[in-house]
């Protein structure tokens, strides 16, 4: 059984033979994961040694004191949060020695193919089809992806498209992975308020993907894609920051370094937000811990909801306290970042950036539904197409 003592000689040999000081950082990242050193409660061989999840901070924190180079987690957070967990529950022995490895160095960054201009908030209403060319056993795939975030930067997509119309629209839908770089794909941006578009729309025009890049069964892609979309809330809501981190800190930083615009009752906003942050914070602390024992749940949902209404309210709250000089915008040029940077920007960037948050990763209204149902135990919603084949859905 790996614990704690164990796992620090073995990250202390790591370092002895890659010194973080003279080797190559991919190099490092590699040799990482092949010490099972990347995620630890991952079986040995795909980057870990089947140690508890809890354990991983005790590698973190030794590397972290050696001056060890990280992985960019931002930069690949989709790879890292959504399509690996993805991957290691429904993908056979082949794909997941084939795109753990290169998906936790960052050698090769992921998107996901899942919200389409008809089917956001009911993902499940998707029409992307694919058919099955009995010939060759590949799948060729047509359709239309939308608010994909990082696809022009994306090697690989995790993707979910319609294989059979004739059944309910939860029970006809199959998930694979797609390569972005193949020439059917086509990327096209979506310029957001903020000016920049780090969203894209992506067409799919006869894109063949192999049978070997399905994940799961055919026709059983909603259940994979739950455990996909579990992981992406917690992603999204559940970040581990400091005390005082993420927006809260930008906030309490402008109100310490401007004492000209304190009033009293800026003040008491404040303290209320700084105290929301905090609750947000030990509250993801929890979540965490719950999810060393096994999956994540649908408590992942009530964490991504709080975290857009706190953004929201604290980037308000930012720009009314710097006034007109909040309504400042430094760059307001088209551009095409790979990751959102919320912390390192200015006060009008993070107000209209955290609009989305109550979009993205899930709506409002529907992470509402999840929470009242999964996590409350009120009765559902009516649904009246749950037995209805998706050809008959009216669109």
């Amino acid at each position: 059984m790996t614990d704690a003592d164990d796992l620090r000689a073995r990250t202390r040999a790591l370092l002895q033979e890659h010194p973080p000081a003279t080797t190559d950082r991919t190099a490092f990242l590699e040799a990482r994961f092949d010490a099972g050193l990347a995620w630890v409660h991952y079986p040995v061989g795909l980057g870990g040694l089947g140690a508890p999840r809890a354990l991983q901070a005790v590698v973190d924190d030794e590397l972290a004191a050696a001056g060890a180079p990280d992985n960019d987690p931002r930069r690949i957070g989709i790879g890292l949060g959504m399509a690996a967990p993805t991957l290691l529950a429904y993908g056979s022995e082949e794909v997941k020695r084939r795109f753990l490895r290169p998906l936790w160095v960052g050698e090769e960054v992921w998107c996901q193919l899942f919200s389409e201009p008809g089917a956001g908030s009911d993902l499940a209403a998707l029409g992307t089809r694919a058919v099955r060319d009995p010939e060759t056993d590949d799948w060729i795939v047509d359709g239309q992806k939308v608010w994909t975030s990082s696809a022009h930067a994306a090697r690989w997509a995790i993707l979910i498209a319609r294989t059979d119309p004739d059944v309910p629209k939860h029970r006809g839908i199959t998930y694979f992975v797609c390569d972005m770089t193949d020439p059917g794909v086509e990327v096209r941006p979506l310029r957001q308020i903020t000016g920049e578009a780090e969203f894209n729309e992506v067409f799919l025009t006869g894109v063949r993907i192999p049978d070997a890049h399905r994940l799961g069964e055919v026709g059983d892609g909603w259940r994979v894609a739950q455990t996909t979309l579990m992981n992406e809330r917690v992603t999204i809501g559940g970040a581990r920051i400091p005390r005082e981190g993420g927006m809260i800190g930008k906030l309490t930083a402008t109100w310490r370094e401007r004492p000209e615009l304190r009033t009293h009752e800026f003040h008491r906003r404040l303290l209320e937000l700084w105290v929301d942050a905090e609750v947000a914070r030990l509250t993801g602390e929890r979540l965490r811990q719950q999810l060393a024992a096994g999956r994540p749940g649908p408590e992942g949902s009530a964490m991504k909801l709080g975290f857009a209404r706190l953004n929201q309210a604290i980037s308000g709250l930012e720009v009314e306290l710097l006034g007109t000089e909040g309504l400042l915008y430094e760059d307001w040029t088209m551009r095409r970042p790979e990751l959102v940077d919320f912390t390192g920007r200015d006060a009008g960037y993070r107000y209209l950036r955290s609009k989305g948050n109550s979009i993205e990763g899930g709506t409002t209204e529907v992470l509402l539904n999840i929470v009242a149902e999964r996590v409350l135990g009120l009765p559902p919603e009516p649904r009246n197409d749950k037995d209805v084949a998706w050809k008959d859905l009216a669109r």
